[in-house]
């Protein structure tokens, strides 16, 4: 069985398995909150549509702790 995306590349993206875990939870949960007919109407879940735009650059991991160079001190 192949696993689309793979995980190793996922893996290698959100740079550890935490992060990644994570990443895909919440955007799985917002898929299922913003979009629930369209989750309903596909034969694909929600977590493999997380999955899907996480490998294809639309779901962007952002570290809150990093302050932003624009920002004064």
């Amino acid at each position: 069985m192949m696993i689309d995306p793979p995980i190793e590349e996922l893996r290698k993206l959100a740079g550890n398995e935490y992060i990644l875990t994570n990443v895909i939870s919440k955007r799985a949960k917002e898929l299922a909150k913003q979009m629930p007919e369209f989750i309903e109407s596909n034969d694909e879940k929600e977590i493999s549509l997380a999955l899907r735009e996480f490998y294809a650059g639309k779901v962007v991991i952002t570290d809150p702790n990093k302050k932003d160079e624009n920002t004064s001190k």
